[in-house]
């Protein structure tokens, strides 16, 4: 019984740091792969460097992004952090302060 008891603690600190750090983390996994698995032609999205491009053809683990006339990139799925609503919600965004 004593052993147990000397457990407890570290078994506390073991929950702790999973409800904590691994489940928010692991939902946020989640809804960051689920957004990025319904991903269509001509959503304006977000790359994780922070480049702003409209989609203009899928495949499985890629995608074409049009970031200015006539350029086009390929890029990974896995790169797509955020889909924007509009190109005018990003321009009248006030300045996040430091």
């Amino acid at each position: 019984m004593q052993e147990l008891v000397s457990l407890l603690p570290i078994i506390g600190i073991a929950l702790l740091f999973w409800l904590l750090i691994i489940r928010p983390q692991s939902k946020r996994q989640r809804a960051v792969r689920e957004m990025q698995s319904e991903l269509r032609v001509g959503q304006e999205v977000m790359l994780s460097s922070g480049m702003f491009g409209t989609i203009e053809q899928l495949t499985d683990d890629n995608l074409h992004l049009r970031i200015a006339d006539g350029v086009t990139v390929k890029v990974a799925k896995g790169a797509v952090a955020n889909v924007v609503d509009s190109a005018e919600d990003v321009e009248q965004q006030p300045p996040s302060e430091s």
